[in-house]
């Protein structure tokens, strides 16, 4: 039983940079190999591939797909199933940072608040911290980002003023 226990963790990814490429589909569904922020920014630059977002949007617990792509993704859901339905498609940059931002956030408030249903339930809340705005509403600009980023780090470390 030991030994099963440690194959379960071994195939779990290491880090939160690994669980943001593993709610892509990892690998396989991104098409070639994003280890480290340089590779990401390289295939952000290039476009997401619209599988990775199916991946992603199949990952999601709590928040309603159509949430997501308006606030977060930068797209309707109309688009979305464009790109569903053309797996050859890739998001734009700007699609493709805004997911990858998501995912970022969502992995990190998983972490933060113990499950990533918890922070899907946080991110679409009204947040004190955040001036009463949702978290998910912020993503839709850098400095939305930084400021939810901010606040997840500050809720890790304790400190809530």
């Amino acid at each position: 039983m030991r030994a099963a226990a440690v194959r379960v963790l071994e195939a779990m990814p290491a880090t939160d940079f690994d669980r943001v490429v593993d709610l892509f589909g990892g690998p396989a569904v991104l098409k070639h190999a994003v280890s480290n922020p340089i590779e990401a920014h390289e295939m952000i630059l290039k476009g997401i591939p619209s599988p990775a977002l199916s991946n992603l949007v199949s990952h999601l617990v709590v928040i309603e797909a159509s949430d997501a792509f308006e606030a977060a993704f930068g797209m309707s859901e109309r688009t979305f199933q464009r790109h569903k339905s053309d797996e050859g498609r890739v998001l734009s940059t700007e699609q493709s940072s805004r997911t990858w931002n998501f995912a970022r956030i969502l992995t990190k408030a998983s972490a933060v608040l113990g499950s990533q249903s918890e922070a899907e339930r946080w991110m679409i809340a009204p947040a004190i911290g955040l001036d009463g705005r949702r978290p998910i509403d912020l993503l839709a600009t850098a400095a939305g980002t930084d400021l939810v980023q901010e606040f997840l780090d500050r809720l890790e470390y304790g400190v809530y003023a």
